[in-house]
Order: C-alpha cells, then sequence, then structure tokens
C-alpha cells in the first residue's frame, strides 16, 4: 500500500488539557493570595492587632514572592516545570494551613500559650511567599513547552483571565464560606489548602515537562508544538549565561514595566475591599448589599478577565499577520498602560461616588489586564529555553514594586485616620494618584523592548 500521499491524522488536543489544570493552579493561587485581604479582620482580630498592622504581613509575603523567583525559575528551566511546580504547591498549601492557626491559644500546666502570635505569622508570611514563588514563571515554561510560538498569547492570557476570575469572585467566595455557610476565617484557610493538595494529585499523574514525553499525544500534536524551535530550545540547562540577560535592554524594559504594573496593581487585590467598606458599607446592610460590595471589590479583576485574552489574541493576530514580535507584543501593552492611568485619574475624580468609582476603578483592572498576555509572551519569544528565568526575573521586579507599594499604601493610611480610626479619603486618594503616575511611566518602559532579539540567538 503507497502511504507517501496519506494524509496525517488530526492533532491530539492534549496541549489545552495542559492549558486547564495550568489555569487552575493559577486560579488556586490567587484565591490563596486575595483571601487574606477578605480575612484581614478577623485575623488581626485574632491576634489582638489593629489592621492598620496587616500591611506587615503583605510586605513579608511580597518580598518573599519576589526574591525566590528568579531561584525558582531557574529550577524550572534546569529540572522541568512539573517538579518545581509540585514542589511550589505542596509548600504554599502547607504555609497556608499554617497561617490558620495564628491566634489560636492551648493551655498547658495551667498557663494559656498563643501557638502563633503575630510576629510569628510576619515569618510565616515570609516563608508562604518564598513558597509560592517561581508559579507564574514556571507556568510560563510549561506553555513554551507546550504550545507553539502562534499560541502564546492566546494560552498566556487565558492563564492570567483565570487568575482574575478567582481572585475577583474571592470576595464573593469569602462571604459565602464565612458570612452565609458560617466558617471561620481559619477554617476556610485549611479548605483551601485541600483544595491546592488534591489539584497536585492530579497534576502529578497527568502532567509531564514536554509532549513527547506525554502517551496522550499523536506525532501531528508533537509536530504541530514543535514548529520553529531549535533541538536548544528543548533541553534543560545547568551553565546560563547570566550576564548577558542581565545586560538585556529587552530585559531592562520588562523589568521595568512590571514594576510600575504591580506598585498600580495590588491595590485592586488587597486595599480596594477595605476601600469600599471603610466608606459604603453601613452597619445595617442586607445581604444583597454585601453581595454587591463583594463583587464590586472583585471588579477590577473580573473584567480584567476579558482584557487578560483580549489583549493576548490582539498581539498574537498582530504577529501572526505581520511577522513583527515588537510591536505584536509592544503596541498593545503601551495603550493598556496609557488607558490604565486615565482610568485612575478618574477613580480619583470620582472616589465618592460608588458606582462611578467601581465603574472606573473596574476599568483599570481592564486595561491593566490588557497588558499581561504580550507581558509573559514576551518572556517565552526573548527567553525561549530560559523562559523560566527571563519570567522570573521580570516577576521578581514587579513584585519588589508589590512589596513597596503594599509598604507605602499601608504606612499612607494608616498616617490618615478619621475620628472612627479608619483611614480618610484623603489618604486614599494620594495612594491612587501614586497609581495614577505609575502606569504612566510603565508605557514608557515598552520602548526599551524588543520581542524579535530573543537572548538565545544574541548568544
Amino acid at each position: 500500500m503507497n502511504t507517501l500521499n496519506t494524509p496525517a491524522p488530526p492533532a491530539t488536543r492534549v496541549r489545552y488539557t495542559v492549558l486547564l489544570l495550568l489555569c487552575l493552579l493559577a486560579m488556586i493561587t490567587y484565591i490563596d493570595r486575595a483571601v487574606i485581604g477578605s480575612a484581614k479582620d478577623d485575623m488581626m482580630a485574632s491576634l489582638g492587632r489593629p489592621p492598620t498592622d496587616f500591611f506587615y504581613l503583605l510586605v513579608a509575603f511580597q518580598l518573599a514572592y519576589a526574591l525566590f523567583e528568579i531561584p525558582t525559575g531557574w529550577m524550572g528551566d534546569t529540572f522541568g516545570p512539573r517538579r518545581t511546580i509540585l514542589r511550589i504547591v505542596l509548600w504554599w498549601s502547607s504555609f497556608i494551613a499554617i497561617t490558620g492557626l495564628a491566634g489560636l491559644t492551648v493551655t498547658i500546666s495551667g498557663y494559656e500559650l498563643v501557638l502563633i502570635g503575630f510576629t510569628t505569622l510576619v515569618v510565616v508570611q515570609f516563608l508562604f511567599g518564598m513558597g509560592e514563588a517561581g508559579a507564574f514563571p514556571n507556568i510560563s515554561r510549561g506553555l513554551f513547552n507546550w504550545f507553539p510560538g502562534s499560541q502564546r498569547g492566546f494560552a498566556q492570557g487565558t492563564i492570567w483571565l483565570s487568575a482574575r476570575l478567582m481572585g475577583g469572585l474571592t470576595p464573593l467566595v469569602w462571604l459565602t464560606l464565612n458570612g452565609f455557610i458560617g466558617l471561620s476565617w481559619r477554617q476556610v484557610f485549611w479548605v483551601l489548602a485541600l483544595v491546592a493538595l488534591t489539584w497536585c494529585i492530579v497534576f502529578a499523574w497527568y502532567f509531564r515537562d514536554r509532549p513527547d514525553q506525554h502517551p496522550g499525544t499523536n506525532q501531528t500534536e508533537r509536530d504541530l508544538i514543535a514548529a520553529g524551535r531549535t533541538k536548544a530550545d528543548e533541553q534543560s540547562h545547568a551553565g546560563v549565561p547570566w550576564g548577558k540577560i542581565f545586560r538585556s535592554r529587552n530585559l531592562l524594559g520588562l523589568c521595568g514595566m512590571y514594576f510600575c504594573l504591580n506598585y498600580g496593581w495590588y491595590f485592586f487585590m488587597y486595599f480596594l475591599p477595605g476601600f469600599l467598606k471603610d466608606n459604603f458599607a453601613t452597619p445595617d446592610d442586607s445581604a444583597w448589599s454585601k453581595v454587591q460590595l463583594a463583587l464590586l471589590a472583585g471588579g477590577p479583576l473580573l473584567l480584567g478577565m476579558p482584557g487578560c485574552l483580549l489583549g493576548g489574541l490582539l498581539s498574537d493576530r498582530y504577529v501572526l499577520h505581520t511577522g513583527d514580535r515588537k510591536w505584536g507584543r509592544r503596541l498593545f501593552a503601551m495603550a493598556g498602560f496609557g488607558l490604565c492611568s486615565l482610568s485612575y485619574l478618574g477613580a480619583i475624580l470620582n472616589a465618592q461616588n460608588l458606582y462611578v468609582f467601581a465603574l472606573c476603578i473596574a476599568l483599570a483592572g481592564f486595561f491593566n489586564d490588557m497588558t499581561m498576555g504580550p507581558s509573559w509572551a514576551t518572556c517565552q519569544d526573548i527567553g525561549r529555553r530560559y523562559a523560566a528565568i527571563i519570567a522570573g526575573t521580570m516577576n521578581m521586579i514587579g513584585n519588589l514594586g508589590a512589596a513597596l507599594t503594599n509598604f507605602v499604601t499601608g504606612y499612607l493610611l494608616s498616617m490618615y485616620l478619621g475620628a472612627d480610626n479608619k483611614p480618610t479619603m484623603l489618604g486614599y486618594q494620594i495612594c491612587l494618584s501614586m497609581y495614577c503616575v505609575a502606569y504612566g511611566l510603565g508605557m514608557f518602559f515598552w520602548l526599551l523592548v524588543d520581542a524579535n532579539r530573543p537572548l538565545v540567538d544574541e548568544e
């Protein structure tokens, strides 16, 4: 029989199941981080500390998260994302469970001892951040291994869409579990730790580092994914050109813009629920009013979902039709930064009108997230087999920006307290103004980024 003209079988679709697993990981990552903002008041009350001290926990987490991004990115590039991601999730699920012990007391020989006091909890949050560091760089490396270059923006956009979905729903999940079902804040943390452990079991069973290691892929899918790659792109490595990486203008631009992005974005995650509660909640709020505030608190992340997907798809479409990754990645990210800055300006001018403010701040989330697909796809474009290291470096600097904004925002809000010991509107408006400026600066850092120049070619 002549098989020369026999058409190849259609490609299997294992890569999309891999994408689903990684999307679930992104969702779990975000709810485990965002829930601490919803639990802030209960947690600090359990410790006998004022809510204004909460920012010390945030800074400890973000600082560790930043410092360990590069080492865990290197681990993913060297040992493969499968082992590295499993270690990450097992570590952080353990520490979110330990966080649930904060403020608990035990009685020994008539003496009452606190299991985890405030200072110990700061250390626990540092270890929590250390463990979670590297999750998204290793997701990025996994996507590089499993998706062709023409779908990288789409895949990254889908990851961030999933993350934003769960981050945006976290206030509502918290209200459901804590407010309506009646779980304590500790029990909510333990439930989330169990969810993460369950995901680990499924991931360990199904995921493989590369398509050729997975029994479910056929040769057509492997060829589709491998198109345009070199053997070097598929290899793990021990020797990393650190000097070339850190002298790269591309990396300087990526790190600068991501510092600015994280400086402005973390208001959504940790401080927006408090702003809405401090300025618009009343003691006699109905259940619907509480749900409404929870949804508005999640608005920037929920509206960020289509932003994540749109930015990635537009970027991929531009690259596909023009072959120009430089402007394909740069154009839509710059537009996102500029429009996000204007949205923050609108929020500042309308900070006392709940619905107009909520619309402006949600639009800021949408335009912020238009940048996510192009940003992380650029890490793959220029990093290739060093994709996790490049992504880890970018995310490290970004999270130093997050640590800084958590400290500065927390400090400023504690400096501007009203008679009711709550942050005043002036304190919030000063913080919002800083975010507006940060996004304006971030737009110009993209002019240093050229996704047409991968590091491996420079070698």
